[in-house]
């Protein structure tokens, strides 16, 4: 059982060394343990940093492709090199490496195909009020839209199996968090969670550029992942507020209509005109509903495919990893002294 631990990182120089050396490389169940460094255009001296701490790989990015593009290519990366368990980390060191062990748990025991670490955000001491309450309210439109019960809805501190990471990609160029949720979500996958502690980050977000934008970007992602998934409940929910005006303005022009045989006098026309163009609106809004459905239907034959194809294509890519792997130990033995069959090596005869 091999974990990887996948770490995002743009210039955390300062922080990635500490990150590195508290990721534990001995876990009961776990046969070995690597750490996956993703550059996102750092110009520090992150990648050195990391290397000296006992970084085992790197992925680089030519430039800065944000944060939802490193982690998923960090994923790729992983499920190339063989990850059985794939745990994602932040180079800020705001995530314990202490909490892996227990992050991976779940998914050892085959309890969960995620396991998301829950911050317990309403008790952290350095949240101020005002990012407790942004936090609280994301969180739970989150689980409305996701069907799930997650806490800490974007916590970056996650424990994937490989089945997992397989069947979610990241399409936002904001973050995963949420997205990956959505779809975890929306595929009846087992999402767990664990508690843990944060460390507190002095430097500011380069994420975001401030609450109100991220709660922007945020609300745009949960808005394009539900309506992929939910094309036909958005549509109708869209359309429900003219259906009920058309619809009541039509009640009105038939109870006028009707009333005229009673003495009454009084127009009905606008309520006519206004009510059938609302009706024409919802109805039209709830036709893209039903388009969006089919459309949907081709969308998850896709994402199978995709799913096939990653798979495949990861199990080549680690084949082909232990054919060379293999050449290189038979090479290496080829290079060593003879000392069978009675022979020695010149320094062994000296």
């Amino acid at each position: 059982m091999k974990l990887i631990v996948q770490i995002p990182v743009l210039n955390e120089a300062e922080s990635i060394g500490a990150v590195v050396r508290e990721i534990p490389r001995d876990i009961p169940g776990i046969t070995r343990v690597e750490v996956l460094i993703i550059d996102d255009g750092c110009t520090d001296d992150t990648i050195a940093v990391a290397r000296a701490n006992g970084a085992d790989h790197v992925v680089s990015h030519t430039g800065r492709k944000g944060l939802a593009a490193a982690y998923q290519a960090g994923i790729d990366a992983a499920l190339a090199l063989g990850a059985d368990i794939i745990v994602n980390t932040d180079g800020d060191n705001q995530y314990p490496g202490s909490a892996i062990p227990a992050l991976v748990a779940p998914v050892l025991a085959g309890r969960a195909d995620v396991v998301i670490g829950d911050r317990q955000t309403q008790l952290v001491e350095h949240f101020s009020p005002w990012k407790k309450l942004l936090q609280r309210i994301g969180s739970h439109v989150v689980r409305r839209a996701s069907g799930t019960r997650v806490a800490d809805t974007v916590s970056g501190f996650r424990a994937l199996s490989r089945e997992y990471a397989l069947r979610t990609f990241v399409t936002s160029d904001f973050s995963y968090t949420i997205e990956n949720l959505i779809q975890a979500g929306k595929r009846r996958m087992i999402i767990a969670t664990v508690p843990i502690s944060v460390n507190r980050v002095e430097r500011a977000s380069r994420l975001h550029q401030g609450n109100w934008n991220f709660i922007k970007r945020q609300a745009a992602t949960i808005a394009r992942a539900y309506a992929a998934y939910e094309p036909l409940k958005t549509f109708s929910y869209l359309a429900l507020p003219f259906l009920v005006v058309g619809f009541a303005l039509l009640a009105r022009a038939l109870y006028i209509f009707l009333a005229r045989n009673f003495g009454v006098v009084a127009s009905n026309d606008q309520a006519l005109i206004a009510g059938g163009v609302a009706l024409i609106i919802g109805f039209v809004i709830f036709m893209f509903g039903i388009l969006a459905d089919r459309v949907g239907e081709v969308r998850r034959l896709h994402e199978e495919t995709l799913y096939r194809v990653r798979r495949q294509q990861a199990a080549a890519e680690q084949q082909q990893r232990h054919a060379i792997e293999r050449l290189a130990r038979i090479e290496a033995l080829l290079h060593q002294p003879e000392t069978a069959h009675g022979r020695t090596s010149p320094e062994s005869e000296a």
